[in-house]
């Protein structure tokens, strides 16, 4: 697995702009340490950092876009069988699957900051068929502050990009219950609305 991460972050530095998006899609390795590297060629000067998180949201645009459609056109007998070959968790899918039953289509920009369910996510939206416009403009929303925060910390640890688990750890912690009140406050408001119109 080392040899195998090692290999895709020399073909990212090779491509640029097209690599870091490329890593992204294919979704071997986390996002975050895919963009920490990016700040990484950052604080080399190999790419810039506006290039760099227009990249990295395209890329986890697109590979939430593939979790979307398979969501979508195979349903959930085709990830029963062949999500485990997709690194997709059944916990974690019926998971995402309750949130979004429960509280509709808003929980896809809040749930992207929250663990466990912000990768797996994607796949009810799918299922349930939320309109693809939607669906995109809610993840892309999520994903650009995402980018950003790990390129910039990536780029502020130039050669010790490796230690951004390390160094991410007392941002996320505020970044998760901020998403978690948010999502709160959505649902409240979801409810109410609800209670009002029946």
């Amino acid at each position: 697995m080392h040899e195998l991460i090692q290999n895709i972050f020399a073909f990212l530095a090779d491509l640029g702009y097209p690599g870091i998006a490329l890593a992204l899609m294919i979704e071997v390795i986390p996002s975050e340490i895919v963009l920490a590297y990016a700040g990484y060629l950052v604080s080399r000067g190999e790419v810039s950092f506006v290039g760099a998180v227009i990249a990295g949201t395209i890329g986890g645009t697109i590979a939430q876009l593939f979790l979307y459609w398979m969501g979508y056109y195979g349903g959930r007998p085709f990830l029963d069988k062949y999500g485990k070959y997709l690194l997709i968790k059944e916990k974690h899918l019926r998971l995402s699957e309750e949130w979004f039953e429960k509280y509709g289509s808003g929980v896809i920009f809040t749930a992207r900051f929250i663990p466990v369910v912000r990768h797996a996510i994607s796949i009810p939206a799918g299922i349930a068929k939320m309109p693809w416009s939607k669906f995109t403009l809610y993840t892309t929303c999520a994903i650009i502050p995402w980018s950003i925060f790990f390129i910039f910390l990536g780029d502020r640890l130039g050669s010790n990009w490796q230690r951004i688990d390390e160094m991410a750890r007392p941002y996320l912690q505020p970044i998760i219950i901020i998403a978690v009140v948010a999502m709160i406050v959505y649902i409240a408001f979801h409810v109410y609305r609800r209670k009002r119109s029946a």
